[in-house]
C-alpha cells in the first residue's frame, strides 16, 4: 500500500492537537513496515520551553512520534471485529544521535522485528535528511477496543 495524508491518520489514530505528531505515511506494508513524516516547526508548544532562545525537539516527543508511526502500522495490520487498540510497552536501546530543530522533517523508518499476538517489536530509525537522529526499540501490545464498562 502506498501512503497516505493528514485526514486518514486522523482516522486510524486516537491521538489530536497537541499531541499528533505524525503528518503523513509515505510507505505502508502491512506486518512489515512503515515510513512516517513529522514536519517540525516553531509554532509547536513544547519549544516555548525546550529551550528559549534554542529550540530542540525533547527526544522523548521524537520517541513518541515514531511509536505513532509504529502504532499506525499496527492498526492498519490488525483484523478485527472491532476497532483495535494499540498500547505502547516500552522502549529499549534509545540513542538520540543528533538535535531535531524547527524547520527539520523527520522521516521514521519503522520494520516489526517480531509478532506474537498481542505484542509486537519493532525497530524504528528517525532521520533527518541522510542523518540517523534516533533510533530504538519499541514493543506494544495490540488488542481489541472492549466494550464500555469498567
Amino acid at each position: 500500500m502506498s501512503g497516505f495524508d493528514i485526514g486518514t491518520i486522523l482516522n486510524t489514530l486516537p491521538h489530536r492537537y497537541p499531541f499528533l505528531l505524525v503528518d503523513r505515511i509515505a510507505e505502508l506494508e502491512e506486518n512489515r513496515r512503515i515510513v512516517g513524516i513529522k514536519n517540525v516547526t516553531v509554532n509547536e508548544p513544547f519549544f516555548q520551553g525546550h529551550f528559549p532562545g534554542r529550540p530542540i525537539m525533547p527526544g522523548v516527543l521524537i520517541l513518541e512520534a515514531m511509536a505513532q508511526v509504529g502504532g499506525v502500522l499496527a492498526f492498519k495490520s490488525f483484523t478485527a471485529t472491532s476497532r483495535p487498540v494499540v498500547y505502547l510497552t516500552g522502549v529499549e536501546h534509545a540513542k538520540f544521535r543528533k538535535p531535531v530543530v524547527p524547520g527539520d522533517q523527520i522521516r521514521f523508518e519503522i520494520e516489526v522485528l517480531k509478532k506474537r499476538p498481542p505484542f509486537w517489536k519493532m525497530q524504528g530509525k528517525a532521520y533527518v535528511g541522510d542523518d540517523l537522529v534516533c533510533e530504538a526499540e519499541l514493543t506494544a501490545m495490540v488488542t481489541e477496543e472492549k466494550a464500555e464498562g469498567r
